[in-house]
């Protein structure tokens, strides 16, 4: 189960935003919410344990941890094969393997072997959203997962979720604005930014 106890984190001595508590337990998906620069990339960069909470706890599930951030950790002068087969040797336990069947589930596989910098932004998430294939059975830490992407790419981040749901793994995922289907059933938490008034 992952927990969430009052976390804030300060900068300048001043909170980012409201205490934020929440739980996840198995199966479940929690869509981070609110207004841009309320503090939702630095709360899911505290869970990554990427940053330090400046007070409240937080316990983690003991699992391997999934991050695609902002930054969507692509070498550009590496193909988008040779990027994920990179990525697949540090999160799997079979060593250099065939990833055809990851690169055709992204629908990346006719840019296996363009380098990353010839990416337009959305093929660049789709390589990066690739390597969750990889950790089906971790905790997913997703900022902004749908940034950039057609409506098939819409389609697949929720086709992944849904199944991520089905294993009984659990999510977290950053969205300004993105409607999901009904049946992904998502907690919902609003981060707000820190105000004096309070």
């Amino acid at each position: 189960m992952l927990i969430l106890n009052n976390i804030t984190l300060e900068r300048y001595y001043e909170p980012v935003f409201e205490p934020v508590s929440a739980q996840l337990g198995a199966g479940e998906t929690l869509m981070v919410t609110g207004t841009n620069g309320c503090g939702k990339t630095t709360l899911i960069r505290i869970i990554a344990g990427l940053l330090d909470a400046s007070s409240g706890k937080m316990q983690i599930p003991e699992q391997a941890v999934a991050y695609v951030g902002h930054y969507l950790g692509l070498k550009d002068t590496l193909t988008v094969r040779e990027n994920l087969q990179f990525y697949a040797r540090f999160s799997t336990t079979e060593g250099d393997r065939d990833i055809t069947p990851e690169l055709e589930r992204m629908q990346i596989l006719p840019l296996a072997d363009q380098p990353a910098r010839s990416l337009s932004a959305g093929q660049r998430k789709r390589c990066a959203l690739a390597r969750l294939l990889f950790q089906p059975d971790a905790l997913w830490l997703l900022d902004e997962p749908y940034a950039n992407l057609d409506a098939d790419g819409l389609s697949l981040v929720d086709r992944l979720l849904r199944e991520h749901k089905a294993r009984g793994s659990m999510a977290v995922v950053v969205s300004h604005n993105r409607l999901v289907p009904d049946d992904l059933d998502i907690k919902t938490l609003e981060v707000r930014a820190w105000s004096d008034e309070q």
